[in-house]
């Protein structure tokens, strides 16, 4: 028996910690598999798409593991266990290269691949740097530059998140080219500047198991890899190589600034980006002696406009901007107020808040 009359949550809960990795349809069929490996009343579970390793044990209480690996489709397996009913037992038995499940009168029988094929990432920690932090700390702190880094853009060091550890501060940064978002937290210790750039797919999944607290997450990072552990999880991945842009140069220091309500212009953003070019997303925001006006309109020649009576004494303003952009900046804040700083119409925003002294979000200006 490879697992014996165990609750379906105690399997499924750690297959759904790691399966967010698994894609599945890829050219090694193994790697639509989940490693599941049972000894001594432990059992271990492992995926991998050869850039990012997630695993993280359970322990059954049982004592009489049998000290086999099987690998078996992660999603199907996932599938099968969402829809056994709450509660139920299940017991999974291993016959030649088949993985029996069965739950009550239920039996599903699901094709497996030998463990010792099954590839994990080698350790390249050698030397490595380590820092410890509070998981939420790191969770927010990946939270609130996210949203700006690429999606498969050819320049490969653009889809990732930058991490800098510099004396007590570990920043984050991230850019598309478009927009740049920043932000920094204080780490214990003082430490040498290192950089990496962490992966697209390993931001995703560890802003997604992080926990809201205050248990700590140690971070080990060398030149070619970086591990997270926490809360019984393990994710190593591979770091992205390249020369990340001088992201200090992108962010500007100007002397005009609006201090707005956060809610109130992200209801007037989403009320007027209705009307908005679908493709190019485009607004305008005119500031005049104590008023900003937000206009959109599109090919049909259907026209929004919102007021918002503000603070602005500077020279009159008329620029544009992509409201989907600025939406990202402003659902990621969670002070009540932000301020928008302005140069000239052809630069860029930045977006800070009060709150947090260290974030920064720049939006370059597009011609409408």
């Amino acid at each position: 028996m490879f697992i014996e009359q165990t609750d379906k949550e105690t399997i499924l809960k750690p297959l759904q910690i790691v399966i967010g990795i698994v894609e599945r349809k890829q050219t090694l069929p193994i790697l639509s598999n989940v490693l599941i490996e049972n000894q001594d009343g432990k059992i271990r579970f492992t995926a991998t798409d050869l850039e990012i390793q997630i695993t993280t044990t359970i322990d059954t209480g049982s004592g009489n593991g049998t000290g086999a690996s099987i690998t078996v489709s992660g999603k199907k397996l996932q599938e099968i266990l969402r829809v056994l009913p709450d509660p139920s037992k299940i017991t999974i038995e291993t016959k030649e290269n088949k993985a029996q499940i069965k739950s009550g009168k239920s039996r599903f029988s699901l094709q497996t691949l030998p463990a010792m094929d099954f590839p994990k990432l080698s350790n390249q920690l050698e030397n490595a740097k380590k820092i410890t932090l509070a998981q939420k700390d790191l969770k927010s702190l990946l939270l609130s530059v996210q949203y700006a880094m690429a999606q498969q853009d050819v320049r490969y060091y653009l889809n990732g998140v930058l991490l800098i550890v510099e004396g007590n501060k570990l920043k984050a940064v991230a850019t598309d080219g478009h927009r740049l978002a920043y932000n920094a937290g204080t780490i214990e210790g003082s430490h040498e500047k290192q950089e990496i750039i962490l992966p697209r797919k390993a931001v995703v999944e560890l802003s997604k198991l992080l926990a809201d607290n205050d248990e700590s997450v140690d971070l080990e990072f060398s030149q070619q890899q970086v591990k997270a552990v926490f809360s019984g999880i393990t994710l190593t991945t591979k770091i992205i190589e390249g020369k990340f842009p001088d992201y200090e140069r992108v962010i500007p220091k100007y002397d005009n600034h609006l201090n707005m309500e956060r809610i109130l212009v992200q209801q007037a953003l989403q009320r007027v980006a209705i009307l908005s070019n679908e493709k190019f997303r485009g607004v305008r925001f005119v500031l005049t002696e104590k008023n900003l006006s937000i206009l959109s309109s599109n090919s049909e020649q259907e026209e929004a406009q919102e007021e918002i009576e503000t603070d602005y004494h500077g020279e009159p303003l008329d620029i544009g901007f992509n409201v989907n952009y600025l939406m990202d900046g402003l659902n990621n804040i969670s002070s009540s107020t932000a301020t928008f700083s302005f140069g000239d119409p052809n630069s860029s925003i930045l977006i800070t808040t009060s709150e947090n002294q260290e974030f920064r979000y720049v939006v370059m200006p597009m011609r409408i």
